[in-house]
């Protein structure tokens, strides 16, 4: 076909997802200035295809080639951009590295996006999966966002209502990330800050390290530590990390479970209902360190689906699957994939 001149054909996608999935995309474009999109939505030989957004990759399961066009984002800028009362205002571009964003303002002494250390993945999709770890979520941090329709080639700001954020959820997985692409995320970084360590994981290893009033830097050490013991490096092993949501379920539910269950891991929500460990479910019904052909359950984390080689995109999920139907029959509880799955 005729194409954009950026846009190339018939690209192998293997290294621009996490999991290490062979997939070909019919087209592919690397996205370095948002101008490029605009030039999409308004080409009829390309606005109409299939869209599929890429940042790190670290979220998505390719299981099959995508007949479309591959946008890629690589946009990059980091900046402060304004304060209010509260906190300083610190945009950065979609395709900025999410770990590298958070190292950024640790070296400008903005504290607040510590507790998400080494996330894999870009910053525009920090939003989509309103990401979140040892005791904090992107929306506790988030001021708005840039996106572009790409029908149309209109941009929009969106404030964190207009997101409708939830467990690692918000209003791109419910449908508008089909027409719309991040630009760019605003964060709101708290001006008195002090370091949220909730989480029982996190504030042992800082005591273990004698650091009982942690800087944001030693904060971000201390995650860094814990998710490199407990987390593959992608570089060397295909992953997408967490791969399943923790079930969230009611206090009935819950009370139930654990009286048949003594040893379940569970947390107390803000709204009464309870979040259960689907890592530790998952590790009862004997699948950490197991594997179906190439593809595996990580052995030193059970939340951890593995690419042990060549394993096609098909195989993860049905790993994945027979790991829930037996979670399902032994708790009653049914565990939904955290990543985007193509």
């Amino acid at each position: 076909m005729p194409s954009f001149p950026a846009v190339t054909d018939h690209v192998c996608l293997r290294d621009f997802n996490t999991l290490g999935l062979e997939a070909r995309a019919a087209h592919y474009l690397r996205v370095t200035d948002p101008a490029m999109l605009v030039a999409v939505a308004a080409d009829a030989r390309l606005k109409n295809l299939p869209r599929l957004v890429l940042g790190g990759g670290s979220n998505i399961v390719l299981t099959q080639d995508f007949p479309g066009l591959v946008l890629h984002m690589a946009t990059s800028g980091i900046g402060i951009v304004g304060e209010t009362q509260d906190a300083i205002l610190v945009r950065a571009a979609a395709g900025e590295n999410w770990h590298g964003l958070v190292c950024w303002t640790l070296a400008q002494a903005l504290p607040g996006l510590e507790n998400l250390a080494l996330i894999p993945g870009s910053v525009g999709a920090s939003p989509i999966q309103n990401i979140g770890a040892y005791g904090i979520e992107l929306k506790d941090r988030f001021h708005s966002l840039t996106l572009l329709n790409i029908d149309t080639g209109e941009q929009q700001v969106l404030d964190a209502a207009d997101c409708r954020f939830g467990y690692r959820d918000s209003i791109f997985k419910q449908g508008l990330g089909r027409h719309a692409v991040i630009l760019d995320v605003t964060f709101a970084l708290p001006r008195r800050w002090t370091a949220n360590l909730s989480y029982k994981e996190l504030a042992g290893e800082l005591a273990a390290r004698g650091q009982t009033e942690p800087s944001a830097q030693q904060v971000a050490d201390a995650v860094i530590a814990i998710r490199q013991r407990k987390l593959p490096d992608p570089a060397r092993i295909g992953n997408a990390g967490s791969f399943f949501k923790n079930p969230v379920v009611a206090a009935e539910r819950r009370d139930a479970l654990l009286q048949a269950y003594p040893g379940l891991v569970n947390y107390a929500q803000s709204d009464g209902s309870y979040k259960l460990a689907a890592g530790w479910m998952i590790e009862q019904c004997g699948w950490k360190g197991r594997s179906l052909g190439q593809a595996g359950v990580y052995e030193k984390q059970a939340l951890v689906l593995v690419n042990r080689g060549q394993a096609s995109g098909a195989e993860i999920m049905q790993l994945a699957e027979a790991i829930n139907a037996d979670v399902v029959s032994r708790f009653g509880v049914q565990l939904e994939p955290e990543p985007v799955v193509v």
